[in-house]
């Protein structure tokens, strides 16, 4: 008889290299073959078996191009470590790194993770209260920066938050961030406490025997790095991840891109967010590839680095293709060393881009289950992929659930999506178990869903009001939260509306106060002082407050209200990139 729930898989990832086999609905499948499983054993593996090829490429905005070996990349990431322990890190001390895609942010990264530390992985895009949210509650005890990103001084943010980190001691305390010792500054110096790059990684450093010894104790079950995830409630959740999960999924995104060792890969999309990390970061590496980094998104410099550095593997957004397309230079822009676009990909409208690409089809996985825990079979043909999303990657355990009662649904019962395997996060910070997994282990995603009778997955959508935008999770109660202190507003409610580039659109839908003479451009550079640029609403419209529907408890019914703002847009003809 088929097991009604979904596939039952186990695999023990405290060994450093195995074969991990599964079955779906009792059949075997054959296991995939993964290497060392702590982010320190995977980078000494890649950079030992590709010693002298090509690992990073980086065009700053002005001096000479930067280019990293593996072998160089090596020495650093250790360099990292030792001056890490050096100034007190320990076993999962809190490291946070707050930087665009450069070759700091990966040597900074897994020099955390060779020193035992914990990365804790800090947006770019977080402003003011954002920001100093995510270093208080990651405990951070020292900070990795970037000074200064799209105009913004970090060092200023910093110290306003943290007015200790003016004083000349290198140490601080601070009752506004209790736990922050140390922040060292890449990039030009900043007056105040931080430390210098260059004199953080030549400074006290430990011995190269202890950094081994350390190594030597860091286990695939430790945790290893905390990501920020937007869920339904108004502030970021912190994901905590173990070694595992980033180093299996590094070398699974390998596997699943089907990449040769000659890869050049192009992605300006931070590395902060887990989805970056593994199918770019991880799989380039892990495939003995080139990275070629770029800090932010921006159409020129994107187009010239893909010519200029030969890339072959493009990560963008749907949204991110749509303006390199309308670029001016996009036509006369050299792509013919492009290969891993699929035939849906906009890059295929070039006229050099000759690639026949297999394109990976629709899969599952968000960044508590450190990307994804299903996908079609390798070589799965779109026609057949398209209208599923694939069976659970080897260890993992998929259910369908009763969302109100917690019943385990059979097959082809429409419910809520649960999982559990060795890429689940370990929890989110400062949240107890009990509030975060069921009794079995479970992780309830608030995505509806069914398994149909081959053991397939396919996902319906949130059951939950979260927007997901270009490729980045987006809680509505948290711009609620900001509009709510926003003058002229009454009453906020934030919707995603169906986009054809970023998947949804965030939309606020406000009622203002009587006389208040609020407008669009208003509410947005309100909402812009506080939250990231991706979280602020790309259209406000106005209602009145007879518009809503609203519950028992008088708060806004937001299926109707969603369905209400994609009319109205649609009969504006509004569809903004």
């Amino acid at each position: 008889m088929p097991n009604e729930r979904c596939a039952e898989r186990s695999v023990d990832s405290t060994i450093h290299e195995r074969s991990v086999d599964s079955t779906i609905h009792g059949i075997p499948v054959a296991g995939e073959l993964l290497g060392p499983l702590t982010l320190g054993g995977f980078l000494r593996k890649v950079c030992a078996d590709n010693s002298g090829k090509e690992a990073l490429v980086f065009h700053p905005p002005s001096g000479p191009v930067v280019r990293r070996t593996y072998a160089e990349v090596w020495r650093e990431a250790n360099l990292v470590a030792r001056a890490l322990i050096g100034r007190g890190v320990a076993k999962e001390t809190r490291v946070g790194l707050l930087a665009t895609n450069r070759p700091e942010w990966v040597t900074a990264m897994f020099g955390i993770a060779l020193a035992g530390g914990t990365c804790v992985s800090l947006s770019t895009f977080a402003k003011g209260a954002e920001l100093e949210y995510a270093l208080r509650i990651g405990d951070v005890s020292l900070l990795i920066f970037e000074r200064s990103v799209l105009g913004r001084d970090f060092a200023a943010e910093l110290t306003e938050m943290c007015p200790e980190l003016a004083g000349r001691e290198r140490e601080v305390q601070s009752t506004r961030l209790p736990f922050l010792r140390r922040a060292v500054c890449i990039g030009e110096e900043a007056p105040g406490a931080f430390e210098r790059w260059p004199d953080f990684l030549q400074g006290r450093l430990a011995e190269e025997a202890l950094l081994e010894a350390v190594g030597a104790e860091v286990a695939p079950t430790d945790r290893a790095l905390v990501f920020f995830s937007s869920g339904t409630t108004a502030k970021p959740k912190a994901v905590v991840h173990m070694h595992r999960a980033a180093a299996m999924q590094s070398w699974r995104w390998r596997r699943i891109y089907g990449l040769d060792a000659n890869v050049r890969t192009w992605c300006a999309n931070g590395f902060f967010w887990s989805g970056n990390f593994a199918s770019a970061m991880g799989a380039t590496l892990a495939a003995g590839g080139c990275l070629v980094l770029q800090r932010h998104f921006a159409t020129d410099e994107a187009l010239r680095l893909m010519q200029a550095e030969r890339v072959s593997l493009p990560i963008a957004w749907p949204h991110q293709w749509a303006r390199l397309v309308a670029d001016p230079a996009w036509n006369s822009t050299d792509l013919s060393s492009l290969y891993y676009v699929g035939e849906k990909s906009l890059a295929r409208s070039h006229a050099d881009v000759t690639s026949q690409w297999p394109e990976p089809t629709a899969a599952y996985g968000s960044t508590e289950t450190f990307t994804l825990v299903t996908a079609p079979a390798d070589n799965t043909p779109a026609a057949v992929a398209e209208d599923h999303h694939g069976v659970p990657l080897a260890g993992n355990t998929i259910r369908i659930v009763d969302p109100m009662t917690s019943r385990v649904l059979g097959l082809n019962e429409e419910g809520e999506i649960a999982v559990k395997g060795p890429t689940l996060m370990s929890g989110y910070l400062r949240a107890p178990p009990e509030d975060v997994f069921d009794a079995e282990g479970f992780f309830r995603t608030g995505d509806g869903g069914f398994v149909d009778a081959r053991g397939r997955l396919h996902w319906q959508g949130r059951l939950t009001a979260i927007i997901k935008t270009g490729g980045a999770n987006v809680s509505p109660p948290e711009i609620d939260a900001v509009l709510a202190k926003c003058p002229g507003i009454k009453i906020a409610a934030t919707v995603g509306v169906p986009h054809d580039s970023l998947g949804e659109m965030v939309v606020a839908c406000v009622v203002r106060e009587a006389g208040a003479t609020l407008d669009e451009d208003m509410v947005r550079a309100f909402v812009s002082k506080h939250l990231s640029s991706y979280k602020v609403p790309r259209r406000v419209l106005f209602l009145q407050e007879g518009d809503l529907d609203l519950t028992g408890s008088s708060k806004v019914k937001l299926a109707p209200l969603r369905e209400y703002a994609a009319r109205r847009l649609a009969d504006a003809g509004s569809q903004p990139v």
